[in-house]
């Protein structure tokens, strides 16, 4: 089983009713929100009603880790931390969390008060096209592990020592 992210890149103007009930269900609400699923026959089908709308691919759990340290977010609206993971979770960390997602040992739903949703900031230089697929030089649609290149624009540099 694979872990993926899946983005959304378009906003809701023309969008199909049948899409837009599948991205309530997804809980994707808002362009550059992302949530992680794991890779199942229900998943993918709901991605194929919603390719036109998001990108998705496969991330490891070094990279959900480093996405969810970043840019997770608590019920209180507080940054996700190590401490809190281990204090509400049977897990130690948020890198342990992120590799049990992975092995389909977890969901999202384990860690109690983690938001389903992070929210990411635009990829810097922007998408490629929101209204082309992937394979034709746009941003929608499947991705594979190219996926990792978008999230990593989306989310902060680590800070260099001047």
């Amino acid at each position: 089983m694979a872990l993926l992210a899946v983005v959304r890149v378009r906003g809701h103007a023309k969008i199909q009713h049948r899409a837009v009930d599948t991205m309530d269900q997804l809980k994707l609400n808002r362009v550059n929100h992302c949530v992680l699923l794991q890779e199942s026959k229900t998943t993918g089908g709901m991605l194929q009603m919603v390719k036109d709308y998001v990108t998705w691919g496969e991330i490891g759990p070094e990279g959900a880790a480093r996405m969810l340290l970043q840019k997770g977010e608590t019920a209180g609206g507080k940054r996700l931390t190590d401490a809190y993971v281990k204090d509400n979770s049977k897990y130690s960390s948020i890198l342990s969390f992120a590799k049990a997602l992975e092995k389909g040992e977890a969901k999202v739903s384990d860690v109690k008060g983690l938001k389903p949703v992070v929210r990411l900031p635009p990829p810097r230089h922007g998408y490629e096209s929101t209204r082309k697929s992937f394979v034709d030089g746009g941003s929608l649609g499947y991705r594979g592990p190219e996926m990792w290149k978008l999230l990593d624009r989306m989310l902060e540099k680590p800070k260099e020592a001047k």
